[in-house]
């Protein structure tokens, strides 16, 4: 089935969910109308549909491919990436200093859900390359801008993230690849990595690689890393002295090259240091954020394929009798089991979109006026954008099988690709429980607490829009919102108050249920704000049936997964006693 860009949806989020009319009518965007935006969506919205879509089965069929050292992309894979690069793609949101177009990280979001939706594994290298844009435009010394992120930002070029060494995994602190200065301003890299997304490719002339090493004496742990820029291709034109020395066997985005990568087999690969000697950690991590909402985006992007899929399958495959039905053999929508998963692929993507979308808002908004507190505001969501949305997309590809029945467990109909292309979302990037971590023990105690606390604020109000609303068509949308914010409230407390005493533990014990939590709560607010929005139209006079179908979709997230809230909240409040005996139970 040819995936179709839900462009309306898309831009009813932008627009009601993360607030982009208001900040287009304050100027924070310059020049650009609502008008320009909806050019751009639907531009892009064509690209992803006729362009990427249809390489996603071949992709998968026909994996990349490394003969004598030389990596080979899927067919017809270059002659896309080259198509969308000439469309400016890749700079949307770049700075046009450096020939991007400055425009919102919010509508670049949006586009980027469009490129994972047509095809995750095509999408993975601009992903890879826009964290490495900003993480030279933030850190990179001026001779390095220069020479390197006019051809970034362009696409000509893209670049890698280059972590993860085989003994270390998420540790960081194991790295062994190691630096040394070669007296003339550059530093001679030796090392192995693993993992590395579009490490070596046939669809860009140069790859620019940014690697973590330590150099010598350099402090133990994390305090003792530089990260370096290593490009393939030398200035003088020359092949650095790196290379791929294999390709990863994987359960999923068989089209996206997943390389091990040799660096200074011959002495040493030229590199440049990036931002200060020891500092590399933090350089990287503007990268990988960045990444994390992208990641985030793309659990969006094959949620929202695999739910198009089995609704497109459920109309077609006619199979018993509906109840109420008069036809003795009914299409499988119309049973009440076959809704429901359909209804929970449909409200959970757009949850997850929604919270993405409120985490590229505040990037932007943190650019302008807000400064800091929107940074924070950032700071928060963006664990939650990642995990939530990748779980997700987990729990809706798999519905999707489910749907399809005995034909979504064979490849045939392409259902079981989504599921496997999914599963690497909630690793990559920093595991999920890493990001539920990252949430509990980082983000929370933001400002004392001020941060969660304003961000509860923001639901509560909506949830007190609802009530005062109060259309039959709701439901028991305003007291099922205001209950799930409730008890998001009483286990931020909780977990706020076991950090305050030295109760590290505890708060980890209960981080993976808490995001979740957060999750649903922030989720459901975001259909609020839609159904809210939609609302407001029935109530001038229009008549298009998608605001009918906002509010019913708020309505049954409300009703048939914020319920799980409360179950939640005792599960961080009351379930961390794991902790003392977990070892026992698991070893007894």
């Amino acid at each position: 089935m040819s995936y179709r860009t839900p462009v309306a949806e898309i831009s009813f989020a932008l627009r009601h969910v993360a607030r982009l009319d208001a900040a287009i009518a304050s100027g924070a965007h310059g020049d650009l109308t609502l008008e320009d935006a909806d050019a751009i969506l639907h531009e892009a919205g064509r690209v992803a549909d006729a362009v990427i879509a249809p390489l996603n089965p071949i992709g998968d069929r026909q994996g990349a491919r490394l003969e004598d050292g030389a990596v080979t992309t899927s067919p017809g894979w270059p002659d896309a990436y080259r198509t969308w690069i000439e469309g400016g793609w890749n700079g949307l949101s770049a700075e046009p200093e450096y020939g991007g177009q400055g425009l919102p990280l919010l509508l670049n979001a949006a586009c980027s859900e469009m490129w994972n939706a047509g095809s995750i594994s095509f999408a993975l290298c601009p992903l890879l390359t826009a964290g490495g844009i900003e993480a030279l435009t933030k850190h990179g010394s001026e001779d390095l801008k220069e020479r390197y992120l006019e051809k970034l930002v362009s696409g000509e070029w893209t670049a890698t993230m280059n972590l993860t060494e085989p003994q270390a995994g998420s540790d960081l602190s194991l790295l062994r690849s190691r630096a040394e200065p070669a007296g003339d301003g550059s530093y001679r890299i030796v090392g192995s990595k693993i993992y590395i997304t579009y490490g070596e490719h046939d669809m860009a002339d140069n790859i620019v690689h940014l690697v973590l090493a330590r150099l010598k004496d350099a402090p133990a742990g994390t305090r003792g890393i530089s990260l370096f820029l290593v490009p393939k291709i030398l200035p003088d034109g020359n092949h650095n002295d790196l290379r791929c020395s294999g390709l990863e066997h994987k359960l999923g985005i068989h089209g996206s090259p997943t390389c091990s990568m040799a660096f200074g087999d011959n002495g040493g690969a030229t590199g440049w240091l990036i931002g200060e000697e020891n500092r590399g950690l933090a350089c990287m991590f503007t990268m990988m954020n960045s990444a994390r909402l992208n990641v985030g985006l793309q659990g969006v992007g094959v949620a929202e394929r695999s739910y198009q899929q089995a609704l497109t399958y459920a109309r077609d495959r006619r199979q018993g009798k509906a109840a109420g039905s008069s036809d003795p053999v009914s299409p499988i929508v119309e049973h009440p089991d076959v809704q429901r998963m359909l209804l929970t692929m449909k409200a959970y993507t757009a949850a997850a979109r929604g919270i993405c979308y409120l985490t590229a808002e505040a990037l932007d908004a943190a650019r302008g006026p807000e400064g800091k507190q929107a940074n924070d505001r950032a700071s928060l969501l963006t664990p939650v954008a990642k995990a939530f949305s990748t779980d997700i997309a987990n729990e809706v590809t798999s519905l999707g099988v489910q749907v399809h029945g005995g034909m979504g467990f064979v490849e045939e109909t392409g259902a079981a690709q989504h599921m496997r292309d999914a599963r690497i979302l909630a690793i990559y990037e920093g595991t999920n429980g890493i990001q539920a971590i990252d949430l509990v023990a980082r983000k929370l105690p933001l400002n004392g607490g001020a941060t969660v606390r304003a961000q509860l604020a923001s639901m509560r109000r909506v949830a007190e829009a609802v009530q005062k609303d109060a259309t039959p068509a709701f439901g028991h949308l305003g007291p099922r919102l205001r209950a799930g914010i409730e008890s998001l409230d009483r286990a931020t407390s909780f977990l706020l108050k076991a950090l305050a005493s030295n109760r590290p533990e505890e708060a980890q014990a209960g981080a993976t249920p808490y995001l979740r939590l957060f999750g649903l709560a922030q989720g459901a607010t975001c259909l609020a704000l839609a159904a809210l929005a939609s609302n407001a139209a029935l109530k001038t006079g229009e008549t298009d049936p998608a605001h009918g179908a906002r509010i019913a979709l708020a309505r049954f997230f409300a009703e048939n997964l914020l319920t799980a809230a409360g179950g939640l909240e005792q599960s961080v409040v009351d379930g961390g006693g794991f902790t003392q005996d977990g070892m026992l139970a698991l070893t007894g």
